[in-house]
């Protein structure tokens, strides 16, 4: 494989939200792209526009919540003759309700696509960066991995794995020339409170803190990238709830998640 006379981002859950936005912030910052999701017109729609900024883009369509979907991907990258420099692992899915009334095909699906696919994505692009020497890998957590989250249990856990595994690896490549961002933004404007079905919690609802805009977030997530800083976390009253999260007697953490997972009054 050869490299690309730009540099080439691979941006995983690219066809909304925040990771949309994070392609923009690449195209932008003259990077060609791979797009990867499951609706394809909307990354055509994508692409079309970042055509006009000198951007070449290629679409793969898959559903990454499925076993084994990480491994094509690269697979289909690979043939492509195509080296990839940047990777964005937004690619995710969240679910409310309590554990034990959940569906378990539903905590599956959560644990591939949040866990499971982008660890192994990770694993296998990762390497190749470390070989050439340089690559910047970003890894799409959450503040909801500063505590537990009872009432979004799965997803608060699996975040909360994001952010350790990310750290971790930041730590191992540091002297390689790659580095390893990990971005944990707050209540966001996207899709995924209402797929999620959060759209109506206390976070999302409430008064207390913000809900950004994904282009803020991105925005916020790049610049972080650029600095090769290990952990992002977006706004300062996230930044102060992280904190004080990790801070506060879990008694009382809890307390604050299950309140602002529940219906806002």
């Amino acid at each position: 494989m050869t490299t690309n006379p730009r540099p080439l981002a691979l941006v995983t859950g690219a066809s909304s939200g925040i990771g949309a936005q994070l392609a923009r912030e690449l195209a932008r910052d003259g990077h060609d792209l791979i797009l990867c999701a499951r609706r394809v017109e909307r990354m055509q729609a994508l692409a079309d526009e970042f055509k006009a900024m000198g951007a070449a883009c290629t679409i793969i369509a898959a559903d990454l919540g499925k076993s084994g979907a990480a491994a094509g991907l690269v697979r289909e990258i690979e043939a492509k003759v195509l080296v990839v420099d940047v990777l964005i692992n937004a690619a995710g899915l969240g679910g409310q309700g309590r554990f034990h009334k959940s569906d378990p095909q539903r905590i599956g699906e959560m644990l591939q696509l949040n866990v499971v696919t982008l660890t192994e994505l990770t694993r296998l692009v990762l390497p190749g960066m470390v070989r050439r020497g340089r690559g910047h890998v970003m890894l799409l957590s959450s503040t909801a991995a500063f505590q537990p989250g009872p009432n979004m249990a799965v997803y608060c856990a699996s975040k909360a794995y994001v952010l350790s595994f990310g750290q971790a690896i930041a730590y191992e490549v540091r002297n390689t020339g790659v580095s390893v961002t990990t971005l944990c933004p707050g209540a966001t404007a996207t899709e995924f409170a209402e797929v999620a079905s959060v759209a109506n919690s206390a976070l999302f609802k409430g008064s207390m803190i913000p809900v950004m805009s994904a282009s803020e977030v991105a925005r916020i997530g790049y610049r972080g990238l650029k600095a090769r800083r290990s952990v992002v976390i977006t706004g300062l009253l996230n930044r102060i709830m992280a904190i004080s999260s990790r801070l506060s007697p879990t008694a009382l953490t809890l307390r604050i998640a299950s309140w602002m997972m529940s219906a806002a009054r």
